[in-house]
């Protein structure tokens, strides 16, 4: 059965991540503008970062503010994020999101869980991103590397991504929540590959769960 790590072993795999990927203190998404970062994030949604960045930096020339989005026409929008998959759906999202930012917010961005998953397509862990990466806010959203990854190292123990974001509250330090986020993305897509994880390449594995179930 999979258990959590000790303290003093949870303190060791932070300094190998922070050993492995330093200074990894920013989203991989390109955005300069809290609104930037939640398009770009609706938009990464079973998708790969560079495949956003490419869409937006096209697509933000064009439109990157709520009220752009607001009064396009959907099939437009759709043009533009086609490449992202699940475009009618994310076209719809951004469109009724940014109808909402102008009548609720008054255009802007909100900075709290409680109004930022309010908005069409936004759900936790989108909202932990923006609040962290816009508003510079101690949260760790889990998106499927990080579900997968602190699970297997031992940060966290849930099939539950609402639990495994809890447990990982519990277990990491709050000032580097936003840090660890995307530190331990970086492992997930470097080593700790969803199939056939490169475990013999990995700093981490004499603390990791998962290689000693292995061994």
């Amino acid at each position: 059965m999979r258990i959590i790590l000790e303290k003093e072993e949870i303190s060791k795999v932070i300094d190998i991540l922070n050993q492995l990927y330093p200074n990894l203190d920013k989203s991989f998404l390109d955005f300069t503008t809290p609104f930037e970062l939640l398009v770009a994030t609706i938009l990464s949604a079973q998708c790969t970062d560079v495949r956003v960045n490419k869409v937006t930096k096209y697509m933000f020339k064009i439109a990157n503010k709520a009220e752009d989005f607001a009064n396009m026409n959907i099939k437009d929008i759709e043009d533009l994020i086609k490449t992202c998959g699940l475009y009618k759906n994310k076209a719809k999202n951004i469109k009724n999101a940014s109808i909402m930012l102008l009548r609720e917010f008054d255009g802007k961005v909100p900075d709290t869980m409680e109004d930022l998953i309010k908005l069409p397509g936004v759900g936790r862990k989108t909202a932990n991103v923006v609040m962290a990466n816009a508003f510079n806010k101690d949260t760790i959203a889990v998106d499927t590397h990080v579900q997968r990854v602190s699970n297997r190292i031992g940060l966290a123990n849930s099939k539950n991504v609402l639990n495994t974001e809890k447990d990982l509250m519990k277990n990491l330090p709050k000032d580097r929540w936003s840090i660890l986020h995307h530190q331990i993305i970086a492992h997930g897509r470097k080593i700790c590959k969803a199939r056939n994880p490169l475990c013999h390449e990995c700093d981490i594995r004499v603390l990791c769960e998962y290689y000693k179930e292995k061994k």
